[in-house]
């Protein structure tokens, strides 16, 4: 059973930067994509970003040219550098892994717990 590990996240100016780190562990050869999305309240879980084991990526338009993913395949790690932060970024922010795409919810098999990440205005 793959289990993935969220940290980084946090509060942050708008305007500011972090990082957030996923590693997977256990069952991790069964993964292809991860990503992550997120959840604001009152609102749907969201696709922020997918890459997979090649480096594809696709990036929400909400995010393309202020966010960049980047993945250790070795540490079955994925990272996620966001810069320019706005208020509407924050959410939770939830790693996903699949077994193939994860660029749907319903293509996800594992899920992190979350990590909060609130940007002040």
């Amino acid at each position: 059973q793959v289990q993935l590990v969220e940290s980084g996240g946090g509060l942050v100016q708008s305007g500011g930067s972090l990082r957030l780190s996923c590693e997977a562990s256990g069952g991790k050869f069964s993964i292809d994509s991860m990503g992550w999305y997120r959840q604001a309240p009152g609102k749907q879980r969201e696709l922020v970003v997918e890459i997979n084991t090649g480096g594809r990526t696709k990036y929400a338009d909400s995010v393309q040219g202020r966010f960049t993913v980047s993945r250790d395949n070795s540490k079955n790690t994925v990272y996620l550098q966001m810069n320019s932060l706005k208020p509407e970024d924050t959410a939770v922010y939830y790693c996903a892994a699949g077994s193939g795409a994860c660029g749907n919810p319903s293509q996800v098999d594992y899920w992190g717990e979350g990590t909060l990440v609130t940007v002040s205005s």
